[in-house]
């Protein structure tokens, strides 16, 4: 039983317990909830204001909440992507190509070549690649000034070589050789020559004799044709070519002077225009720098590529030099000295050329050294000069007589005649398209099924070796089969530089967006 101090506890709880509940004013209770919370847990005050608090949370529960879920759902909804759109796909069949005409329509109308002059030439020294005797000083660690030009006008070069390389893509390659002049016959023999030269490459990646010129012309061969690491039959050899270059590179970044490393630097620079591959633009800067450096002060180069021991300017060393640099534009090298080393070598060119017309070995001349400077005054942009006008109008002496004989019958020559008078175009370009390409398509040597095409059947292979009497001036067939197939390749290799950029179709050929260049050289006459 409970004692009479629990009845009474009991009770005085019960009471305060109604006291608290009773009806009072909202500010009240609000005072009361407060005081109630200071209070014991135990307390009946404390008790109340919790109870209060309850029962006042929970009309404010009802409203908050669906506010709060209402605006998670807005949210929400933002964050979906929207509803896709129909967008309307026009396919187009893709456009077939004709097949290329037979080399026999360029025979049915063979146009008699004009009585050739003769001319003495006796070159100062001998012209072959390199002396495996000689051992070259690097080049000297300077930049030399340019020469103070003096000028009696300034011209704006009209050459503007937009998208260079467009051509080399299979369909447009087609279109090429129709316009300018090519055959199935022509390219037949590209392929045979390319199939041989991979047939013939070292297991290292290099081609026999002198390595590093060797591998860069076969290579230049391969990037002609639009062949890059990735192409199916040819991927494997150009990439192996391409590592052979950079890897065999001496402590300055470049290779054997002479005529070796002129010829490596303009194939790893082409190569780096095709590909983009940063290992190779890092390469072709290095090599570019030592051509750069290289230059003597009146424009040009000879064989140390050395400005101070070099004594004078050899317009053949000068012709692979210039085409380096060239392509060097072209793969948008950043060195800030190109273009005034660009313009400095228009100046040496023009030292070595004849009042009459024609341009000589290290002095003004009128020989086979004419194709050189006439070719490389136009890639240089300075096409308009009359030492180039001069020289052309020397060139329609040229012939091309695979037995030899004559001033310009060489095939080391022939290599810059051929793309010279292509970018001259017009009647001078067909005049000699006539001449050459059926001589190079019937001398080829070719060899019946000695390699397996990437369909697994065996396709024929093709090489040229000179005649003796046109033999001084080459390092074997390799050399040989390198500048026969680049002449062949001259249809689609560059866009001739006559051409106006306006009527040039970058869709046309299928490669909008590929590297671009301009030539745009200012040159004091």
């Amino acid at each position: 039983m409970k004692s009479e101090f629990e009845h009474f506890e009991e009770s005085m709880f019960h009471g305060e317990m109604m006291r608290l509940l009773e009806d009072v004013p909202f500010r009240e209770k609000v005072r009361r909830v407060l005081r109630g919370l200071r209070q014991p847990k135990d307390s009946g005050e404390y008790k109340y204001a919790r109870l209060q608090l309850m029962r006042l949370s929970a009309p404010l529960s009802a409203v908050v909440v669906p506010i709060l879920a209402a605006g998670l759902l807005i949210v929400f909804a933002k964050m979906n992507p929207p509803a896709p759109r129909a967008v309307p796909v026009t396919i187009i069949e893709p456009e077939s190509i004709e097949d290329l005409d037979d080399i026999e329509d360029i025979l049915e109308e063979p146009l008699e070549p004009p009585e050739p002059i003769d001319f003495e030439f006796t070159p100062d020294t001998d012209l072959t690649i390199a002396d495996p005797t000689e051992t070259p000083s690097p080049p000297a660690e300077f930049s030399p000034q340019p020469a103070a030009f003096d000028s009696v006008a300034m011209i704006k070069s009209p050459v503007i070589m937009k998208g260079i390389y467009g051509s080399r893509n299979p369909g447009a390659r087609g279109r090429a050789i129709r316009e300018f002049g090519g055959s199935a016959e022509t390219e037949g023999a590209v392929l045979r020559a390319l199939r041989w030269l991979k047939k013939n490459q070292n297991p290292d990646g290099s081609w026999p004799n002198h390595k590093a010129a060797m591998t860069g012309l076969a290579l230049l061969t391969f990037l002609a044709h639009g062949e890059t690491p990735g192409s199916e039959e040819f991927g494997e050899t150009v990439e192996k070519a391409i590592r052979w270059l950079i890897d065999h590179r001496d402590k300055a970044g470049g290779w054997p002077r002479r005529y070796e490393h002129a010829i490596a630097a303009y194939a790893v620079c082409e190569a780096y225009a095709l590909t983009r591959v940063p290992l190779v633009k890092e390469a072709a800067e290095g090599a570019t720098e030592i051509i750069i450096k290289g230059q003597r002060e009146t424009g040009g180069w000879r064989y140390l590529l050395d400005p101070v021991q070099d004594k004078n300017d050899d317009t053949s060393c000068m012709g692979w030099c210039a085409q380096a640099l060239k392509a060097a534009k072209m793969a948008g090298m950043p060195n800030e000295k190109l273009d005034d080393c660009m313009r400095l070598a228009i100046k040496g060119f023009q030292k070595n050329a004849h009042p009459a017309g024609g341009f000589g070995y290290t002095a003004p001349g009128r020989g086979g050294l004419t194709g050189v400077g006439v070719l490389c005054l136009q890639l240089l942009g300075a096409t308009r000069l009359p030492e180039c006008r001069k020289g052309l109008a020397l060139l329609e002496q040229a012939t091309f007589n695979w037995e030899g004989g004559g001033t310009f019958n060489q095939n080391y020559y022939w290599y810059y005649i051929t793309q010279a008078k292509f970018h001259e175009g017009g009647e001078t370009w067909n005049r000699w398209n006539r001449l050459f390409a059926p001589v190079l398509v019937e001398n080829q040597t070719i060899i019946k099924e000695a390699i397996k095409g990437p369909d697994g059947k065996l396709k024929d292979i093709g090489f040229w070796d000179m005649p003796r009497d046109l033999s001084g001036h080459t390092d074997g067939p390799v050399m040989n089969t390198a500048l026969c197939a680049l002449q062949l390749q001259v249809y689609y290799r560059y866009l001739p530089t006559y051409r106006k950029p306006e009527e040039i179709d970058l869709e046309e050929t299928g490669l909008v967006g590929s590297p671009d260049a301009v030539v745009d050289i200012e040159i004091e006459i």
